[in-house]
């Protein structure tokens, strides 16, 4: 069972780590009462697998007084149930001015003379906290993809291609249209033509003497590794950036022969890199 306790300042991202987590198949509770914790860990360490990833969000709305909290976080150790503690953090600056653009109040307005006051009495609140995080993370120069990259990374399962971005590779025919979820674009109608040859005209780039036509001539093997070039260069910074899902589309002039030996190629060099990819072929049933 994974358990994760996300709490920090208001305004620093709770809620969009919250939503980014849900992302990643945790069960998200905002606000749950403290002496509520150890009981949710029971559910999920009872073993009927709905409750094996949890993100609990927890602050200042609670009260002042985390003790509740603590006694909370002991009971969880007494259980064996090991959890992390995610502490959003960013700038005063910078928190006040998300506060100007939301125009919402702060939780401590009212026992504070002004929003700078309440964010620095809710930072000398959350101190214990903080020095007992697992991670914090400063929100203060991130852009909310960035962010989610940083979460993923961190909370992404290990061992599997979860928090890894999802790359789909796909071929088409540009006589059908270019496919409209496509991030990224390669035209293949550059190279030798198996349609002109009766004898590949019904086969496929999936068929071995498809694939042997298209890469005899040494063009199509030069394109490969120059797409894997840039390809193997854009993939980190995509994941860096938060995407999740990348689509590389492959196209030819009727989608049966060069892209689709191009785009299978290129997905099995990707999944070699140890990224998650799917396959997949538009246009193989059109005329």
């Amino acid at each position: 069972m994974e358990f994760v306790i996300i709490s920090g300042l208001s305004g620093a991202g709770k809620s969009k780590a919250a939503s980014f987590m849900e992302d990643m198949d945790y069960f998200c509770v905002d606000n749950l009462p403290a002496p509520l914790i150890p009981k949710f860990a029971e559910l999920g360490m009872a073993g009927s697998g709905a409750y094996d990833r949890v993100a609990l969000v927890t602050d200042v709305r609670a009260g002042t007084n985390f003790d509740g909290l603590f006694h909370a976080l002991n009971a969880l150790e007494a259980m064996k149930c090991a959890y992390r503690i995610l502490f959003m953090d960013a700038a005063g600056a910078t928190i006040i001015q998300r506060y100007k653009e939301t125009r919402r109040a702060h939780p401590l307005a009212e026992a504070a003379d002004s929003l700078e006051e309440a964010i620095a009495l809710e930072r000398q609140m959350l101190a214990p906290l903080r020095e007992r995080a697992d991670k914090v993370v400063d929100t203060t120069n991130l852009s909310t993809a960035k962010l989610k990259g940083v979460l993923r990374q961190m909370f992404g399962r290990e061992g599997t291609s979860e928090g890894r971005m999802e790359v789909r590779v796909t071929s088409f025919g540009f006589k059908h249209g270019v496919p409209m979820e496509a991030d990224l674009i390669f035209d293949a109608r550059f190279l030798p033509n198996p349609f002109y040859l009766t004898e590949l005209r019904a086969l496929t780039g999936l068929d071995r003497q498809v694939r042997d036509y298209v890469f005899q001539s040494g063009q199509a093997e030069e394109f490969l590794k120059r797409l894997w070039d840039l390809v193997g260069w854009l993939l980190p910074r995509y994941e860096e950036e938060g995407k999740t899902s990348l689509v590389i589309s492959v196209g030819c002039t009727g989608g049966h022969h060069r892209s689709v030996a191009i785009a299978h190629a290129l997905g099995e060099t990707i999944k070699a890199q140890g990224w998650p990819v799917s396959e997949s072929h538009r246009d193989l049933g059109r005329n």
